[in-house]
């Protein structure tokens, strides 16, 4: 994770890379960045970013593509609280209060940045075949609909897990991540991880850069 120093004497073309690879939650190249903002990540801008482990690049064709780290989405969760160097510009500015807007917000209303910044066209995984996606998600949400629920109607994926006993954890995964972006589907972290168990923890599902313990459908 970048040192308090670092984080100050990132540039606003580094800030910015960061907050539109957030905002997009997809691979960016040099050429989409270009059409988007009007500007591209090369030199001393790019290298300092991956240096501090909050971006990794890859050459697409003859331009590079970015997206961000675990680490980079971590610290862009909490870049509405960084002292950052954007001095008395007003845009940029504002666009940390929209940041700590955002982050109030979602922190209220319990849902993940990788959930709100998804893409809704996200493609299909390649190892999900067509075959077997609708059976996979048609077992979660028969389980979801048999198994007891928390206020709010969530079901704990540990819970959800053992009752899909025949399945193993890589193919509930790839079910739970198709139903990602479907009405009323919502999975999110525990609001208490304190009381977590390690069942609990083993059970979770990877979204972005947080673990998700809790599955609800067709609640509001």
């Amino acid at each position: 994770m970048p040192t308090p120093d670092s984080v100050t004497r990132l540039r606003p073309v580094q800030l910015a890379v960061l907050i539109i690879l957030m905002a997009e939650a997809r691979e960016l190249s040099n050429k989409d960045l270009d059409e988007m903002a009007r500007f591209t990540l090369t030199g001393r801008d790019r290298t300092e970013l991956e240096a501090l482990g909050l971006i990794e690049s890859r050459k697409v064709g003859q331009t590079l593509a970015f997206q961000l780290t675990d680490e980079g989405w971590a610290f862009c969760k909490q870049l509405h609280a960084t002292q950052v160097n954007v001095g008395r510009n007003i845009t940029a500015r504002s666009t940390f209060v929209l940041l700590d807007g955002l982050h109030r917000s979602l922190d209220r209303l319990r849902i993940s940045y990788a959930d709100f910044f998804k893409q809704s066209g996200d493609p299909v995984p390649e190892q999900r075949s067509a075959a077997d996606r609708p059976d996979v998600e048609g077992r979660i949400r028969a389980a979801y609909a048999e198994l007891p629920k928390a206020p709010g109607g969530w079901v704990g994926l540990a819970d959800l897990r053992e009752h899909l006993g025949d399945l193993d954890q890589a193919t509930v995964d790839r079910g739970l991540r198709g139903l990602l972006g479907q009405d009323g589907v919502s999975i999110l972290p525990a609001a208490n991880t304190k009381a977590l168990k390690p069942r609990d923890h083993g059970a979770s599902l990877r979204i972005g850069d947080e673990d998700n313990h809790a599955l609800s459908i067709g609640w509001t």
